[in-house]
């Protein structure tokens, strides 16, 4: 065991099941280095899903009420004496 990551292993697991055997409270840390902060891309997931729900919120503004009658089509009308016949 020359390495020191190896003697750093053999003492944590040590370290854990007498821990373990004496039934006091486990923890668990870095050993001294800082975690990386994700808050970067956590607050880009988060823009993306207000940017969908507000898009989303919009669809369903300007979506269509079934709920209300539509308009009628447009009745096509004839005017009179405007009848013509084509001769060929």
């Amino acid at each position: 065991m020359s390495n020191p990551s190896c003697q750093n292993v053999a003492r944590e697991r040590l370290n854990m099941t007498t821990t373990n055997a004496t039934n006091e409270q486990l923890e668990l840390g870095f050993n001294g280095i800082k975690p990386r902060a994700n808050a970067a891309r956590r607050e880009g997931r988060i823009a993306r899903a207000n940017w969908w729900f507000a898009k989303m919120r919009q669809a369903v503004a300007d979506a269509m009420d079934w709920q209300t009658e539509p308009q009628p089509r447009p009745e096509q009308i004839w005017i009179p004496g405007a009848n013509r016949e084509l001769k060929v």
